[in-house]
Formats: structure tokens, C-alpha cells, sequence
């Protein structure tokens, strides 16, 4: 997982044990939409914030 649990951006991997699924499912919640993505340099990253509310986690 990333080194700040506070991470603002995640990688599919981070995000996908941060919510507790497998990195495809993460994979195919982004292909389809679900789950948005900001660009960083040639890094695809997942806002913190927007999974954990798609994932029901309110913090």
C-alpha cells in the first residue's frame, strides 16, 4: 500500500486493498466508468476520496 494512508491519489493496486477487492475489479469499475481516474504524468490514479464514497466509506 502506499507509504501515507492518507494518500490522495491511489494505483489500482492501493486502491483495490484499501476497499478489499481484487485489482480487476478495480480495473473494470474504471473501463466502465464507475470509479474515475485522474491523469499524473503517464500514471492513471484513483482519487481517494471519490472511491471510498463509491465503496460506501464515509470518513
Amino acid at each position: 500500500m502506499n507509504k501515507s494512508n492518507e494518500s490522495l491519489a491511489l494505483t489500482m493496486k492501493d486502491a483495490a486493498q484499501l476497499v478489499g477487492v481484487d485489482y480487476r475489479t478495480i480495473k473494470l469499475g474504471i473501463d466502465s466508468g464507475t470509479i474515475p481516474t485522474v491523469t499524473l504524468g503517464p500514471r492513471r490514479m484513483i482519487p481517494r476520496a471519490a472511491l471510498l464514497r463509491i465503496f460506501g466509506v464515509d470518513k
